[in-house]
């Protein structure tokens, strides 16, 4: 969930929904696999239910309290797009803890019995018994309420759990706040360890896996059907006389033709076990002749010429390809053959796998990996009958390894965790313990903890107006105990500089990613550092303004880059944005309620994004120029300018990732390059072309806070880089490379002694700013043989 976000839809019409139901209707009906179509129905009732609550009135869509008579609070089902169906996701049909508890506590199987029952002597030692043992599961915050109440109770703060049952108790027979009995116990206080998968979700992905089709049909083929085609053959050369090996030129006696009988009826037997090749079949392969000519014989009825040339044929082809059977050739070969069949197969060593997993606990993840990825142990090969020493196979390991519960860092160096996007799944592990930590009583953390994994775990819902999306301590029975959570800022501060160290040296050619900025965006409120972080906005529902926290990043960034490399190249002043901060400042001092938005940021973005363009002279435009792109380059503006949360990580946060800037830049470098080569041929390289542009304003970023001697150097050696890829590469990028290092030399881009050049370019179009959004064609998509690639 963003509960940050500062950009909303531009429209609630209900297009958007009538479009994805009927894609949905369409998948449900025509799609070839069973489940998809299940599930693609389960969404066209949904969709339908958005569009039935839009129409009839009880869904408001771009509120936060989009389902009459629901509070912000309850947790709703949303749809693709932020659309609330009107179901609570704690809501629907009774689930099976429930009416197992319900038959526990013998009370009617009803969410308000259960409730109510809760709220006794027996209902409060029961949930004290959850709040003990830990465990206990909350999937959605709700499940959390009455373990809050009961906790409240126990420590005599009874006032608190009389308000928090009187604002649930309205809802009580809707919505389920009892938390599930689990056999795994919650433990807040693992703090470095986080895990991608649990051992359940590996268990889900391997019992889904299939036996390969391909391969187990090449397996029978090699251990059932070439053996018995040998036979087949060995067979029919006893009737051959000659070198020419012409079979039928000696005529079959009555022992040979009842061992053709015996063959026949074993070959029945293994067509009816063995039944995924289809060859043997076929009267034009060469086992269906031999089999189909000894059918005849047997019958004792004479080949005809046609039958009995293809006889010929097929055995004297079969010879001449593998040699007779039992040859020395031959031999080898079928030994290999069978050797490779007899490799146990991945779905049996799979198994092997599931064995392993279905011992351990299945919420969490695994600290020592070692054991589930061992070879086939002595054991195993007596009840599997799979040979000891056995690896388990590649598509098997990485599943499992995806449980591994490490350090975050640890995951990234170990490549489990290969993106920023999935850093950002597993910081709410970190963040929902260090947030916890906070409360002074163990179970109380416990509680929060799960609660806080829970939240995160909201869809956002679509906004209009500026709205914010609900945060956590809005939720009642956080709100209950608020006063029981310590200050916690100092371990706030020390997660979100390690989190943020991990994030931009791990990953320092990518921007970072929403709920990633999201989780950073918790531990720096919390931190009190003063941090404020920038999501990335969409350009399809761009509307033309920035919260204020916007205008705050650029003063940040001012304060570290003024009058640096980065200043220079992007033709920013920083001055200007630290008076307008004032401004804006004192304006808002003069009113009752606080900003809401910056409008001299905004104007300052269009102004820039006006001035902008990175279309070579004589450029016709292209299909990217589009309101959308519009977007997109104001957007790009407020990016720069408030260099997408690196200066406030660096300058507010402090961090100070270990390999040093110049090593970040170097790898920032190799990403632009990587990416400017799939630019080559690709007819629609826009958004290769946005993501090669952020890489490089990385790059720029690193590089400014290097000693100038360093940017030199580091500068020097970036065509070793581009040397390493396809020759276009560099070709495309000389432009880049020459406006940096004009930059760098004391140049710049300013037209007529301007802040800011009218095409971003130099020296005659020699020097170029990159910039990744345009409304024209963009120069980097121009092949370096003058052919333009087009594509939005």
């Amino acid at each position: 969930m963003d509960d940050d976000a500062e950009q909303q839809h531009l429209t609630a019409a209900p297009g958007y929904a009538l479009g994805q139901l009927a894609k949905a209707f369409t998948t449900a009906l025509t799609h070839e696999d069973a489940g998809t179509r299940r599930r693609a129905e389960g969404r066209a009732q949904r969709w339908r239910a958005v569009l039935a609550g839009m129409a009839g009135g009880r869904l408001t869509v771009g509120s936060r309290t989009p389902v009459a008579g629901l509070p912000a609070w309850v947790t709703p089902e949303v749809m693709r797009g932020g659309f609330a169906t009107g179901t609570p996701g704690a809501g629907g049909p009774l689930q099976a803890y429930e009416i197992g508890l319900a038959e526990r506590f013998g009370v009617p199987a009803d969410r308000r019995a259960l409730f109510a029952h809760c709220l006794t002597d027996t209902g409060l030692a029961w949930l004290w018994g959850q709040l003990d043992s830990g465990r206990y599961e909350v999937t959605v915050p709700e499940e959390g309420a009455l373990l809050t109440m009961a906790w409240l109770v126990r420590h005599g703060e009874t006032a608190g759990a009389l308000d928090l049952v009187a604002e649930l108790e309205p809802f009580a027979d809707q919505l389920r706040f009892l938390p599930r009995p689990s056999t795994g116990r919650r433990g807040p206080d693992i703090a470095d360890a986080v895990h991608r998968r649990s051992v359940s979700d590996a268990v889900d992905t391997l019992v889904r896996k299939r036996p390969n089709a391909a391969v187990e049909t090449q397996r029978e083929a090699l251990a059932v059907w070439q053996p018995f085609g040998d036979e087949l053959l060995a067979h029919w050369l006893e009737t051959a006389d000659g070198a020419d090996r012409r079979v039928l030129e000696l005529a079959p006696d009555e022992g040979w033709l009842e061992r053709g009988t015996a063959l026949l009826a074993r070959y029945r037997l293994l067509a009816a076990e063995h039944t995924r090749c289809g060859k043997h079949r076929d009267p034009k392969q060469n086992l269906g002749i031999l089999r189909g000519a000894l059918e005849e014989s047997v019958a004792g009825r004479q080949l005809d010429p046609r039958r009995l040339g293809l006889l010929r044929h097929a055995v004297t082809s079969m010879v001449r390809r593998r040699g007779l059977p039992g040859s020395a050739p031959h031999t080898e070969l079928r030994r290999a053959q069978r050797a490779q069949a007899g490799l146990p197969s991945h779905h049996a060593l799979t198994q092997v796998a599931l064995g392993r997993l279905a011992v351990l606990p299945q919420e969490f993840g695994i600290a020592d990996l070692t054991p589930v990825l061992a070879p086939v142990s002595v054991p195993e090969e007596r009840e599997t009958g799979l040979p000891a020493g056995a690896e388990l196979p590649q598509s098997v390991r990485r599943v499992v390894e995806r449980t591994l519960s490490a350090p975050a860092a640890t995951l990234v160096e170990r490549g489990v965790v290969p993106s920023a996007e999935v850093l950002a799944e597993l910081v709410p592990q970190l963040v929902a313990v260090t947030t916890a930590r906070a409360y002074d009583d163990q179970a109380l953390r416990t509680l929060m903890a799960a609660n806080y994994t829970a939240f995160r775990n909201r869809r956002s819902l679509l906004l209009l107006n500026l709205e914010r999306q609900i945060r956590i301590e809005e939720l009642p029975w956080v709100r209950a105990v608020e006063a029981r959570r310590g200050d916690g800022t100092a371990e706030a501060a020390l997660l979100l500089r390690q989190l943020g160290e991990l994030a931009v040296q791990g990953f320092p050619g990518t921007i970072l990613p929403n709920p990633l900025v999201r989780e950073l965006g918790v531990l720096a409120r919390r931190s009190g550092l003063g941090a404020p972080l920038v999501e990335e906005l969409a350009a399809d529902i761009f509307m033309d303004t920035f919260g204020p926290k916007f205008l705050v990043a650029a003063g940040i960034a001012g304060e570290l880059l003024g009058g640096s490399l980065y200043e220079r190249y992007y033709g920013i002043d920083y001055a200007a944005i630290r008076d307008l901060a004032i401004t804006e400042a004192s304006e808002a001092a003069g009113r009752s309620s606080g900003a809401r938005t910056s409008p001299g940021f905004a104007r300052l973005c269009a102004e820039r994004a006006a001035s902008a363009s990175s279309a070579p002279a004589g450029s016709t435009g292209s299909s990217s120029g589009s309101w959308v792109a519009g977007n997109g380059k104001v957007i790009e503006q407020s990016q720069i300018l408030t260099t997408h949360n690196l200066a406030t990580l660096v300058h507010r946060v402090g961090i100070a990732p270990a390999p040093g800037w110049a090593d970040l830049a170097r790898r920032c470098f190799g990403t632009v390059c990587r990416l400017t080569g799939r630019v080559h041929g690709n007819p629609w390289p826009y958004s290769t072309i946005k993501d090669a542009a952020y890489a490089w304003r990385q790059l720029v970023f690193h590089l400014s806070l290097c000693p100038p001697a360093e940017q030199r150097r580091m500068l020097a050696t970036l065509d070793e880089e581009t040397a390493r890829h396809p020759g276009h590469v560099a070709a495309r990028l000389a432009p880049a490379l020459a406006g940096l290092r004009l930059v760098a030399d004391g140049g710049t881009f300013a037209a007529d002694g301007g802040t800011f050049a009218a095409d971003g370019s130099a020296d005659g179009g020699r020097a170029r700013r990159l910039l990744g959004w345009t409304t024209d064609d963009h120069w980097l998509a121009t092949d370096p043989t003058g052919v333009q690639q087009h594509g939005s």
